[in-house]
């Protein structure tokens, strides 16, 4: 424990998918994450209304190297929507879960990348 002094504490939160099924989520500032850094993941694009309510923006998947994807311009789309966080669940175990996590947080396809 005494490693984990001056470590600020994650912030979670969850989404619900159309399944019922529950997705765990590390929340992050667009503006200082390092996307470089997230690995195998689904990233929820976020942007919050005035009562501070999350709104996804995009819902995306990575593999072991998400520089294909984001640099494609996801992240810049997702910013020009209005995001300023990004949830990130990184318990799928590969491709094809994260694939089907997507679909099942996707409620209009035009909001996935």
């Amino acid at each position: 424990m005494a490693g984990l002094r001056g470590t600020p504490a994650l912030s979670l939160s969850a989404w619900r998918g159309r399944s019922g099924r529950r997705y765990v989520v590390g929340v992050h500032e667009i503006a200082a994450s390092d996307l470089a850094e997230v690995g195998p993941a689904v990233l929820i694009a976020v942007r919050r209304d005035g009562a501070g309510i999350a709104q996804p923006v995009s819902v995306t998947a990575t593999g072991e190297s998400p520089r294909e994807r984001l640099t494609r311009g996801w992240l810049a789309r997702v910013r020009q929507k209005g995001a300023t966080e990004m949830h990130v669940h990184r318990l799928a175990e590969g491709d094809d879960a994260r694939r089907a996590i997507v679909a099942d947080l996707v409620l209009d396809e035009a909001a996935s990348a």
